[in-house]
């Protein structure tokens, strides 16, 4: 699964890992996640995302 990275803040979101503190399991995936998920640390939305290279 991919990781990806904050745009604005450089938070990364790990699918391994989840969002706990978000209701975000770990193994869910970065396209799974809810349309209104935002970043735990910023607080942008999943459009502010992109794929680790």
């Amino acid at each position: 699964m991919d990781k990806y990275v904050c745009e604005v803040c450089d938070w990364v979101y790990d699918p391994e890992v989840g969002d706990p503190d978000g209701g975000i399991a770990p193994g869910t995936p970065f396209e799974e996640l809810p349309d209104d998920w935002v970043c735990p640390l910023c607080g942008v939305g999943k459009d502010q995302f992109a794929k680790v290279k």
